[in-house]
């Protein structure tokens, strides 16, 4: 049997044409009487008979069409990478400081040639671009792509309270970074040697397959002592975060993380909904449900209206009330320790990002689309991640955070 939803090449359809071609000309009663040309030619290619009888009209149609690469199944991706973000930011942040006219556009034609196997449409940028904190409005000179006011805002702050713990290349209190990642089992590279005569047909498994979500964290020095934890995810699809909750998150926090890192640490991670879960004595967030915004304010003995809307409590809420505590950051408070987080859509400040790629592209080397293997590979895998390279890429990125700070204090001048 043909294995169902496996991609045919072109060469694959040319031998089609020929086989059944052959099995026409020839007698019914030479071979297998009872089948006709297509079922034989579908059991000597071991494909199936809806296969040969599609490709057979798409030759009959128009034999060009043989040499065009079959499309992929399913529906497309509606969703851009995330790994553009930082592509996307620089090229806007570069044109905003030039002066140059910038639409979606003239993006997307940039993003198409750094990455030209990536489908780019126009209303996906636009998403995209509303996602990662961009707005389009009118500039002192033009219309042009910028960032909103609280993506810098966020920035500034995180970028301030990291040059306030630099004393030239040393820390004053050591940096923890931290992170969630995954990998699939069927996680390997696509590019390979082959033969030109039979082109570059790859025998690997469809999908992403199961997949292992992985906890750890990185300083100076390496990975963190003891604190690498993964398991298997219970889904093959969807976002992975939706397997980290926060009793999984504080409980590894607390138990793998916190006994195995510095004296008085920063620990610095990203804002997923996990990490940021109010404190039973915080004050509420404009996302908290109107009726905790309402029993605060009684509470604080803020007088309101019976009838007020949402909105309107809201409105009072951001005028007074302090900045809301979360359950993650009084756990480090605990032991000595203070939480930073990195501004939103901002992957390029994290260096443990970079330290994932390591660790996928040596998995992706030596897959054999097996969970077991998987499982031996990943450790391997951690270990090419030395002392050095998290030094290397640290350093790397706090250039990249000089770069923000200058060009950011740069264009608020201009």
């Amino acid at each position: 049997m043909s294995e169902q939803g496996r991609t045919i090449s072109p060469d694959i359809k040319k031998s089609v044409v020929k086989v059944k071609t052959y099995f026409d000309k020839i007698s019914h009663n030479q071979i297998n009487p009872g089948e006709t040309s297509v079922e034989k030619t579908a059991r000597a290619l071991d494909l199936g008979v809806i296969t040969v009888k599609r490709i057979m009209a798409d030759f009959n149609r128009d034999p060009s069409l043989l040499d065009r690469p079959t499309l992929p199944k399913g529906r497309p991706s509606y969703v851009l990478p995330d790994s553009l973000q930082s592509i996307t930011r620089e090229y806007i942040r570069n044109a905003n400081c030039e002066g140059r006219f910038i639409t979606q556009e003239t993006l997307r034609q940039y993003l198409l040639e750094k990455n030209p196997e990536i489908e780019i449409e126009l209303k996906t940028l636009g998403r995209a671009l509303d996602r990662w904190g961009f707005a389009y409005g009118k500039g002192i000179r033009s219309q042009h792509l910028k960032e909103k006011d609280h993506v810098i805002a966020a920035r500034q702050r995180y970028l301030r309270q990291k040059r306030e713990n630099r004393r030239g290349d040393k820390t004053i209190r050591p940096e923890v970074y931290l992170d969630e990642s995954y990998v699939n089992k069927n996680h390997s590279n696509d590019f390979t040697w082959y033969a030109d005569e039979d082109g570059p047909i790859v025998q690997k498994p469809t999908g992403a397959g199961e997949r292992l979500i992985i906890l750890n964290a990185i300083t100076r020095d390496g990975w963190v002592p003891n604190a690498k934890l993964t398991f298997k995810s219970t889904k093959k699809t969807g976002d992975y975060h939706g397997q980290v909750t926060h009793e999984l998150f504080t409980k590894w926090f607390g138990e793998k993380l916190l006994p195995n890192i510095p004296e008085h640490s920063i620990i610095i991670m990203d804002n997923a909904s996990y990490h940021n879960v109010l404190s039973a004595c915080s004050a509420p967030t404009p996302t908290c449900k109107k009726v905790k915004i309402r029993d605060w304010l009684i509470k604080n003995e803020i007088p309101t209206p019976t009838d007020c809307l949402k909105a309107e409590l809201i409105e009072i809420l951001n005028k007074i009330a302090p900045k809301p505590t979360y359950e993650i950051d009084l756990l480090a408070e605990k032991y000595g320790h203070i939480v930073l987080r990195t501004p939103p859509y901002h992957p390029e400040l994290q260096p443990i990002e970079i330290c994932w790629g390591i660790v996928k592209n040596q998995v992706a080397r030596n897959c054999d689309f097996t969970m077991s293997n998987l499982l031996v590979q990943i450790e391997a895998a951690f270990s090419t991640v030395t002392n050095e390279t998290c030094l290397g890429i640290i350093k790397k990125i706090q250039q990249v955070e000089d770069d923000f700070w200058q060009v950011d204090a740069t264009m608020d001048e201009q």
